[in-house]
């Protein structure tokens, strides 16, 4: 008797904005394929496969055998630098570089009340790299922030309507950040270039509730997760009087972050055989950034108050998202899926 159901998935999609434009922040909506094909609708009320683990952990409990669905999203955005001002040099360029965002889950029935599961996927994220000459250098001009999540996750089904779902994750963010420093003494530019890392505990819950066999609600929180990056700040160049200074080498460095907690709310609906209709909304706390500082240790006292603390506002205010979709299943193999986000 066959028991395992390995899932596998191809979303094509086409439109005016990539996925990744409609991430708040540098937050990644890509855990799921089934869920791009909707614009993320119904992402806490769907059950559909084994991606409900991050979606909503409950809906675990609605899956009848063994699942492993996986994949790998591909983003390409187009961007267009315009009326950027600073200091002399370019203002043109593609900012954002071809990049991919992989997903992998594992859920396992125990019984018709108990299941379990393990996801791995990519939460937070970003990639900016400007060409050297950027006018906006001296703030920035590359950018790389990642977070790799692993979330064990056991659900439970109280009765035919009620289900609840837990998950930990762990989290490993590393980052980069760089630019380049104005020269004091007619040289050229010098740069900086700040690394770290960290590893961080946080948590997903959810509740499904079944109104009818065909009618279902969801409601998903994602905990805020604290982080500590450990690493360093190494400062490069020539300028006589930073290397006067003896700023050039490389110190310590540490930055704290938190990445925001999230309630996502949705609701799908079985129309017939054929047909599923999807809504949802989330919140995402984006205010709990409102500045990247990062401290650096043993900078020589001429050059402290440039380079002791890198301090940089935020001032981030928290964001709403809505998406309706719609599902056409064809036949058992194919199913068509559109969203609007």
């Amino acid at each position: 008797m066959k028991t395992t159901w390995l899932k596998t998935a191809i979303a094509i999609a086409a439109g005016a904005l990539s996925t990744q434009a409609l991430a708040a922040g540098f937050a990644l909506n890509e855990q799921s394929i089934s869920g791009m094909g909707t614009s993320f609708a119904g992402r806490s009320s769907s059950a559909d496969d084994a991606t409900t683990l991050f979606g909503n952990p409950a809906g675990m409990s609605r899956l009848k055998r063994e699942e492993v669905s996986f994949g790998v999203a591909a983003i390409h955005a187009n961007t267009d630098i315009k009326n950027a001002s600073g200091a002399p040099g370019s203002n043109d360029g593609d900012m954002v570089p071809f990049t991919a965002v992989p997903m992998g889950y594992y859920v396992k029935p125990i019984d018709d009340k108990w299941a379990v599961g393990v996801g791995v996927y990519v939460p937070f994220g970003l990639i900016t790299d400007y060409e050297g000459g950027f006018s906006g250098r001296y703030h920035g001009d590359y950018s790389e922030v990642r977070v790799i999540t692993v979330q064990p996750t056991v659900s439970y089904r109280f009765n035919e309507k009620l289900s609840i779902g837990f998950g930990p994750t762990i989290n490993r963010i590393d980052g980069k950040l760089e630019s380049a420093v104005p020269p004091m003494m007619g040289a050229s530019d010098s740069r900086v270039k700040i690394e770290g890392d960290d590893t961080a505990l946080g948590f997903n819950v959810g509740v499904l509730y079944e109104f009818t066999p065909h009618t279902r609600a969801g409601i998903t929180y994602r905990s805020k997760v604290d982080y500590t990056l450990e690493g360093d700040t190494k400062i490069t160049g020539n300028d006589p009087l930073l290397a006067g200074a003896q700023a050039y080498g490389k110190y310590d460095a540490s930055l704290d972050l938190e990445t925001p907690e999230s309630i996502d709310v949705s609701v799908t609906h079985e129309l017939n055989d054929q047909w599923t209709l999807y809504a949802g909304a989330m919140l995402t706390r984006w205010s709990r950034l409102e500045a990247i500082v990062v401290e650096n240790e043993g900078v020589p006292a001429a050059v402290a108050g440039s380079f002791g603390t890198i301090s940089e506002e935020q001032d981030w205010h928290d964001t709403w998202s809505y998406a309706i979709g719609a599902a056409y299943k064809l036949n058992k193999q194919w199913t068509l899926r559109t969203g609007l986000a």
